[in-house]
């Protein structure tokens, strides 16, 4: 062969799903490769419109049936009334409080709590799953704690914590605890046995292995049940605030209640179900960003 002569170089470009269907390589397979790929629909998008179609037909039937009577308005403000209610609360305030304050009362009471059920969980987790004495010691409280209400345990932590913030941070800290412990205990269960001989091979300490294996390979779990344990704790978060609150979401929804004003009762849960779904997302982009590769793995 001829220094000049060219050099025959495999199309390496076209999709292996073509390849391996047998289309010839080459400009009219690539062409056939991008047709393929363009008509076919991108699931994220597919989703993101069904959830949009599903919002917009929730929204019409809510529309049309405080619209018609079919409901009568103490029962189901129409949405106009519910959104004009929630702006004067955001400006004007419910109960001598702004919604950014009722809003930021609660969130400092959640917030607190799942601090304390992380501090607390992760490491009672981490003892369920690599040690058989923290497992026969933690392991029947958690799942004594786990099927009770948090409501139960509200007269109880009454007598014990008084009336003030530490009773509502500990009812919603309550019910965070058990999905944390459960989902560290699992993820630490569940590390790979390669990984930690590999480990000890190298001469890793027991610190070391539980700093720079075990946690990382728990993370994703972590994670998870942090992300169970915020549902758990937004949706403890009214019944903490009927305990002599003065702000909160949840207290301006009961006092609402009170005065029958359901306009206010459903701007607060339409509050609330947007600030839950602002920390699912914001979790899950917390995922995204520090265990991406578990989706791989």
């Amino acid at each position: 062969m001829s220094p000049s002569s060219p050099v025959a170089v495999p199309d390496i470009a076209v999709p292996l799903v073509v390849l391996a269907e047998g289309v010839p390589r080459g400009a009219e397979s690539r062409a056939a490769a991008a047709r393929q790929v363009s008509l076919q629909p991108r699931p994220g998008h597919a989703r993101l419109w069904i959830s949009a179609a599903t919002i917009t037909v929730l929204l019409a039937s809510w529309w049309a049936a405080s619209a018609s009577g079919a409901v009568p308005a103490l029962f189901l403000p129409s949405p106009q009334s519910v959104a004009s209610r929630l702006w004067r609360i955001a400006t004007e305030g419910f109960v001598d409080a702004t919604l950014a304050q009722h809003l930021a009362a609660s969130l400092f009471r959640v917030f607190a709590a799942l601090a304390a059920a992380l501090v607390i969980g992760v490491p009672a987790g981490l003892a369920i799953g690599l040690s058989t004495v923290g497992r026969g010691i933690l392991d029947p409280i958690i799942e004594f704690l786990r099927p009770i209400p948090p409501l139960a345990y509200l007269p109880l932590v009454i007598i014990w914590a008084g009336i003030g913030e530490t009773a509502k941070v500990l009812v919603i800290g309550l019910a965070m605890l058990p999905p944390i412990v459960i989902a560290t205990a699992a993820g630490a269960q569940g590390v790979a046995k390669d990984r930690l001989n590999i480990a000890r091979a190298l001469g890793a300490t027991p610190a070391q292995l539980l700093r720079l294996v075990v946690l990382p390979s728990a993370l994703p779990s972590i994670l998870t049940g942090t992300r169970i344990a915020l549902g758990a704790g937004w949706s403890t978060l009214v019944a903490a605030e009927l305990v002599a609150a003065t702000r909160g979401v949840g207290f301006m929804i009961q006092s609402a209640a009170n005065f029958l004003a359901t306009d206010v009762v459903v701007a607060g849960i339409v509050v609330i179900a947007a600030v839950a779904f602002a920390l699912e997302l914001g979790i899950r982009l917390l995922e995204r960003a520090l265990v991406g590769w578990s989706r791989h793995a």
